[in-house]
């Protein structure tokens, strides 16, 4: 092999790695996969909701057990029905 073909092997292999690279880079992006992206944000969306849903639940509950007043022992029953939920 003589110098010039080796320099065009190492010139092909840099192109190949920049463009490989750059595609990768690209797939990592905000904007590349909007489909991906819009499907993940979703996800998170009803985990989200979720999350809101299940914490109103609980202030409602620690509201009802607060205002409440009864009696020491029918509050711990009721604290109990609802752990067994």
């Amino acid at each position: 092999m003589n110098p010039f073909e080796v320099l065009a092997l190492i010139g092909v292999a840099v192109i190949v790695y920049v463009l490989l690279r750059a595609k990768h880079f690209s797939n990592m992006s905000i904007g590349a996969n909007d489909g991906d992206n819009t499907t993940s944000r979703s996800g998170r969306e009803a985990e989200l909701e979720r999350e809101v849903t299940e914490l109103r639940e609980r202030v409602r509950v620690l509201e009802r057990i607060t205002v409440d007043g009864r009696e020491t022992h029918l509050l711990s029953d009721e604290i109990e029905k609802l752990r067994d939920k």
